[in-house]
């Protein structure tokens, strides 16, 4: 119980299905909540890169620098992977293993533009040291994209009970997604002919919302452990607390243990740096 989950090995199958349109998706999403054209001349940072779909989105918006990191060595050679398959001579994109709670790896990095961490923080074991870890990166008058599982009060806490016995034995790794899966179909057909709409459609459009797949974040969902979550207003008073304004916060899930995510300018020239604290929490 003190492993992560395997996010990796997810990530290989999802490479297996990447296509032209799943990446200018990710481009899309980056323009969207980051609101700019591209990011020409801007240094970008991918923490808990994943498949490293982002930082290819970030590469070939023309960031200046991306440096890719990941805890988990499946996903690093995912990243790896993709650098080799569309861009093998970039010397700007830097890929290796990480890990956002190893304080000295991540000084070592010096600072970037954009710090970019989509739904990875609240599965390090240790969500807000790792908040003020990765906070650090943000240069000054630049930009942090971070989502963080919202906290659905009883429902959240259900479902932290229920990845735990996920990743306690292999018999619960085969039957939670033999009954979870199909649930979700029916629940999403159901919803899908009352309101007269193509049940087809919401597959269709799903990868149009950051170029993910549906049945591949599923998984990560019923896997993804440790498992924090957190109130948009705990994650807004934390950073902001450290010298950022929050300038975006939405939930594109619509569901209510969904992703909030958040996009953070910090202050320019902030004496000392973000606010240093001898105890981590969120008040």
């Amino acid at each position: 119980m003190d492993e992560r989950f395997g996010f990796g090995r997810n990530w290989q199958r999802f490479l297996l299905a990447l296509d032209e349109e799943r990446i200018r998706a990710a481009e899309v999403s980056l323009r969207e909540m980051l609101q700019v054209p591209d990011l020409s001349g801007k240094s970008f940072v991918d923490v808990g890169s994943g498949s490293g779909l982002f930082s290819l989105a970030a590469i070939r918006m023309r960031a200046k620098r991306v440096h890719s990191f990941d805890y988990d060595p499946e996903s690093v050679a995912c990243t790896r992977h993709l650098k080799n398959r569309f861009f093998p001579h970039a010397g700007h994109w830097t890929i290796e293993r990480g890990d956002a709670l190893e304080k000295d790896y991540l000084a070592d990095l010096g600072t970037f533009d954009v710090v970019y961490s989509w739904g990875v923080l609240h599965h390090t074991g240790n969500l807000w040291q790792a908040m003020e870890n990765v906070l650090r990166l943000v240069a000054d008058g630049g930009t942090f994209f971070v989502a963080i599982y919202n906290d659905g009060g009883r429902k959240s806490r259900q479902w932290y009970q229920l990845k735990r016995l996920y990743n306690q034995r292999k018999f619960y790794r085969i039957a939670l997604p033999a009954v979870f899966i199909p649930l979700n179909v029916t629940r999403g057909l159901i919803s899908d002919l009352l309101n007269h709409e193509d049940p087809l459609t919401r597959y269709r459009e799903y990868k149009k919302n950051r170029g993910m797949s549906v049945v591949r974040d599923w998984i990560d969902w019923l896997g993804g452990w440790p498992y924090e979550f957190a109130k948009p207003e705990e994650v807004s008073e934390f950073v902001k607390r450290r010298g950022f304004e929050m300038m975006l916060c939405v939930n594109k899930s619509g569901w209510a243990l969904g992703n909030n995510e958040f996009v953070f300018a910090r202050e320019r020239n902030v004496a000392g740096g973000p606010e240093r604290t001898a105890a981590i929490s969120p008040a």
